[in-house]
């Protein structure tokens, strides 16, 4: 006898359950709209029920998200999203908690908010929208916009050097780290199921482009004729070979202990030279050394960078709270309050 879906409870949904009555309010072409459609073609298949899934967003473009979602959602204040998300994951353990935000939102003002987020390792998904600019404000210099950037704001070029996403989710210790790109449909769908199915905190940064204020930002990585050469598709247990005949890969100079780009057959190096990838290694150091290569010195990397088990904080936190309920006299509000040294006024 065969077991249907709808037998075992599995909701099956298609991407247009997931359509709301809002128009979706993003500019023609912009990289937000590859995102949308991807996330709900991921939850159509994820077999998890809408009623038990949260987008929370903050504010900027990306933060439109939740209205064009048919889920529960709420669109918060500015950096402030992974707050809120903490507070509604930690009350409400079985919901899949999403956090929608954009590299000004989670990087400027909600710098802090974000890093004790994943520090802290609740388990809830943070999608960081990186178009490299201000757009919701009209084109302003962003945190990872590239020193000497031109704007509105610094017409005559940024002095501010640039955060790169990946490297401060390391250093806050997240348990689960990944890069995708706004046009890459399966690769980051196959992303969002990872990131939903670790337990902990999951931090995913998309290269979005955003067409009107910084168009072709990642073009060295979304251009056909050109990516091959300027990626580097991160695969567990697999050497780190990167353009058009994989031809080339990331040595480590122990000496100086940093990476290098090297060519196979040049100088006696084969394919056992190159580093190979090991997304489950506890340790973040080779991690940190692939969040610090950048185009057009290094091609950038593309995927997981990490993924280890700890328990996450809304299951200590949970767990604390149910050992405490046991060992405690206090059965209702009214325990409380008369315990202790109580008295009456008349």
């Amino acid at each position: 006898m065969t077991v249907t879906d709808k037998e075992i409870n599995i909701p099956l949904y298609s991407p247009n359950d997931f359509e709301t009555p809002q128009d979706v309010r993003w500019c023609p072409g912009c990289g937000d709209y590859a995102i949308l459609a991807n996330m709900k073609k991921y939850l159509a298949k994820a077999g998890i029920p809408r009623e038990n899934v949260v987008f929370i967003s903050g504010i900027g473009c990306s933060s439109r998200f939740p209205y064009y979602m048919n889920t529960f959602g709420m669109h918060s204040i500015h950096g402030r999203a992974p707050t809120i998300a903490t507070g509604l994951k930690a009350t409400r353990p079985e919901l899949k908690v999403f956090v929608i935000t954009g590299d000004g939102d989670a990087l400027s003002i909600g710098g802090n908010h974000l890093i004790h987020a994943m520090r802290r390792n609740i388990d809830i998904n943070i999608v960081l929208f990186n178009n490299r600019i201000y757009g919701l404000t009209k084109g302003q210099y962003s945190p990872t916009s590239e020193f000497g950037k031109k704007t509105k704001s610094s017409p005559i070029g940024s002095i501010d050097y640039p955060i790169y996403p990946i490297s401060l989710a390391l250093g806050a210790e997240a348990t689960f780290i990944a890069r995708t790109i706004d046009v890459w449909g399966d690769h980051q769908q196959e992303i969002f199921q990872r990131a939903t199915e670790h337990e902990g905190v999951s931090f995913i940064e998309v290269y979005q482009n955003c067409i009107i204020f910084n168009n072709k930002a990642w073009a060295f990585a979304t251009d056909r004729k050109l990516r091959e050469e300027n990626i580097l598709q991160l695969k567990h247990g697999k050497p780190m070979l990167f353009g058009k005949n994989s031809e080339k890969g990331i040595y480590l100079d122990r000496d100086k202990l940093q990476p290098r780009v090297v060519k196979l057959g040049e100088n006696g190096i084969t394919e056992k030279d190159i580093l190979t990838h090991d997304e489950f290694n506890t340790n973040p150091s080779l991690a940190f050394f692939l969040s610090q290569m950048h185009y057009p010195e290094f091609p950038d990397p593309i995927g997981i960078f990490r993924d280890i088990k700890k328990p996450s904080y809304d299951y200590l936190i949970n767990q604390q709270i149910a050992e405490a309920k046991k060992s405690s006299k206090i059965g209702s509000v009214q325990d409380l309050l008369e315990m202790g040294e109580t008295w009456t006024v008349k």
